[in-house]
């Protein structure tokens, strides 16, 4: 394994990058905050391995030449695209509607761990930009006369890991604000229509954005 990562300055420009990367708030920060933050710290953190688990498959997709089929087949990437979109909608119209219905605790029903792993997976696996985004960031530390495919696949599983770190600390900050907010039920209340706009608006961007991807 060691002869086939980079360079050590190389690597740590790798791992200096992909922190800073990690850290950037985007779709899946946002799902996993979101998730914290209505459901509490428990589920973001069960969020946080779906998540992961998704990225890792979008970076296996990339290291395995998925990326540049969607390069070249715009209808793969358009199907993949809004079948995602679509399931980020569909999650925010599902938060939307428990918030109206649920006048006592103002809050999302207890969802199982099962189905809140399930989300995550999805959401982050249904993001063909993510894919394109390690087919675009990888590379540049990639030797391609040492093994490159396992030199892709090894570097984006480093870089999944150091975003499920940051993650986990999203989700465990999240968590706490809505364990100090949990007493107030409007608070919670208003909690599920912030969520419900954030999925659906999070759906809406997938859906408009471009080519450009983000973890």
């Amino acid at each position: 394994m060691i002869d086939i990562l980079p360079p050590w300055p190389l690597f740590f420009t790798f791992l200096l990058a992909s922190f800073v990367l990690a850290v950037t708030p985007g779709p899946g920060v946002l799902y996993i905050v979101t998730r914290s933050f209505i459901q509490g710290r428990r589920a973001g953190l069960i969020s946080v391995p779906a998540v992961a688990l998704g990225n890792l498959g979008n970076a296996l997709a990339a290291s395995l030449g998925l990326a540049a089929l969607f390069s070249f087949s715009s209808l793969a990437f358009q199907v993949v695209k809004y079948a995602g979109a679509l399931y980020l909608a569909y999650l925010g119209m599902q938060m939307l509607r428990s918030a109206a219905e649920d006048h006592a605790t103002a809050s999302l029903p207890v969802a199982s761990l099962h189905s809140i792993f399930r989300d995550g997976f999805v959401v982050a696996l249904l993001n063909p930009k993510t894919a394109i985004f390690f087919a675009a960031f990888l590379p540049q530390f990639v030797d391609p006369t040492k093994l490159p495919v396992a030199q892709s696949i090894l570097l984006g599983s480093i870089f999944v890991a150091i975003a499920a770190v940051t993650d986990c600390c999203y989700a465990v900050a999240a968590g706490r604000v809505s364990a100090n907010t949990a007493y107030a039920s409007k608070s919670r209340r208003t909690g599920n229509y912030l969520g419900a706009f954030i999925f659906v608006g999070l759906g809406i961007f997938t859906a408009l954005c471009g080519n450009r991807g983000a973890k």
